[in-house]
């Protein structure tokens, strides 16, 4: 079992509702394929780089899991039948790159704490 996470961009036409349930299905898709889901996040709509089928916007999504490259497959071969997302990557962790996620998740990099470590008086 390796680690990966999958960047892809939803379709900005869809609604709310519509997103929250195409990001629900392709979680599904990993779970079902014996995958564990380690982390979800929903970055919400961003500006494209470049426009993409004529759209300058899209929803961005990226979900963190442990699994074998067979559920990496099955998940890829959803990515591409869904008309709804836009661009997909789904690439392998190494060790160094899972520590960076578990101290990001757990907060070490944010900037509101190291402000809130800077303004306490010393004593």
């Amino acid at each position: 079992m390796n680690n990966y996470e999958t960047v892809f961009i939803l379709n900005p036409v869809l609604s709310e509702e519509q997103m929250k349930d195409t990001v629900k299905k392709f979680v599904q898709v990993i779970k079902d394929a014996g995958a564990k889901v380690i982390n979800e996040e929903q970055w919400g709509l961003k500006k494209l780089a470049y426009p993409i089928q004529h759209k300058s916007t899209g929803f961005y999504n990226l979900v963190e899991f442990e699994a074998a490259s067979e559920a990496v497959d099955k998940l890829e071969t959803e990515f591409r039948r869904d008309e709804a997302v836009m661009r997909f990557l789904t690439v392998s962790l190494d060790k160094h790159a899972v520590a960076y996620n578990d101290k990001r998740r757990n907060g070490a990099f944010r900037k509101d704490k190291k402000k809130a470590a800077k303004e306490e008086p010393v004593a």
